[in-house]
């Protein structure tokens, strides 16, 4: 074998009573899941927006960009839910570059699963207690999942992930909301075979221990745009194909439909100033059809304090190091324009 060990990972149990989540927050946890819920059980009109950096890189930019979200939530709270989009690993299409706090606690230093464990558990907690807000996270690698069960009230599985077993066998045991990305190539039968399994009760082996899960019922479906043979980005949030996608829902017998739009990505061709267009129009496309406006519970966004990417060996305070995103102006103008056409 050519594995090289280089240190022993400790117990799960371990890192979580080291780092606990408070009791109170706890509760705001299991407030903030019940509302969120709702939305996807068609329990209420309010409408889901996950928000946030393609990468949280920094913890002290990162809480400063969850506080200003805070208090946008406060003036938006009758119509939108806000879930800041913390995502701490980041999928590498050749295995190349910066993969996320969870590999490496700071970009500029080596990799340290550890450290790095720790790192994005104190991180996400610290947003939750400066901003009454719990978060959205990527799950890339569902053995990572278990030091954040009891923090995140939102899981998206990317589009290189969601025709992973383990993934979908994982998503079932999960009692909050999560969203299978429309692989690379486009297949929405792919996605909604993965939302099928998801919602599904199954037997594996997970965290050392053989467990049986109850089937998630809030797996749903996240367009996000997909790229053809020839490396066109085609996006797949116009109307005909959100119809397309409701259709396909209404021919198989899952609980709870849902559609979330991924407004950058293939979606805009990466040019994130699209995304505020984008998002109204999929919110026109809703209004005139019942069957999108109950299915299309929301979008995803990304958005951080300065607009736009740049290079790890920059340093520019809250600008994201992979995929550009809005600023904070134009991310906070969006949302409130949302507001007028929930």
């Amino acid at each position: 074998m050519s594995f090289q060990y280089i240190r022993e990972m400790p117990r799960v149990d371990d890192i979580l009573r080291s780092i606990p989540l408070p009791e109170d927050l706890r509760e705001l946890k299991r407030e903030r899941d019940r509302e969120i819920i709702a939305v996807f059980r068609n329990e209420s009109d309010k409408f889901v927006v996950i928000i946030g950096p393609c990468s949280a890189d920094n913890e002290e930019t990162l809480c400063e960009y969850v506080s200003r979200l805070a208090r946008l939530q406060e003036e938006v709270q009758e119509k939108l839910i806000l879930i800041p989009r913390i995502y701490t690993n980041k999928p590498r299409t050749t295995g190349e570059g910066y993969k996320g706090m969870a590999h490496q606690p700071k970009p500029s230093e080596a990799p340290n699963m550890v450290e790095g464990l720790k790192a994005i558990r104190r991180m996400h907690i610290r947003a939750m207690k400066e901003s009454h807000l719990t978060a959205a996270d990527e799950m890339l690698y569902p053995g990572n999942y278990p030091y954040l069960e009891d923090i995140l009230s939102y899981v998206a599985v990317g589009a290189r992930s969601v025709e992973n077993q383990l993934h979908r066998l994982t998503i079932s045991g999960l009692d909050v909301p999560a969203g299978m990305k429309n692989p690379t190539g486009g297949d929405l039968e792919v996605m909604l075979n993965s939302a099928q399994a998801a919602q599904m009760p199954h037997v594996f082996v997970y965290n050392f221990w053989e467990v049986e899960t109850a089937g998630n019922p809030y797996a749903h479906c996240i367009l996000r745009g997909a790229v053809n043979p020839y490396g066109t980005n085609i996006p797949n949030y116009h109307y005909e194909d959100l119809m397309k996608l409701s259709e396909a829902y209404d021919k198989r017998d899952l609980h709870f439909p849902g559609i979330i739009v991924d407004t950058n990505h293939a979606n805009s061709n990466k040019r994130f100033q699209r995304q505020p267009r984008i998002a109204k129009e999929v919110m026109r496309s809703r209004s005139h059809s019942s069957a999108l406006r109950e299915k299309v519970k929301g979008l995803m966004i990304e958005s951080y304090l300065v607009e736009g990417t740049q290079k790890i060996s920059e340093s520019v305070p809250g600008k994201s190091i992979t995929d550009p995103c809005l600023g904070w102006e134009a991310s906070e103008r969006l949302v409130r324009d949302l507001t007028e056409l929930v």
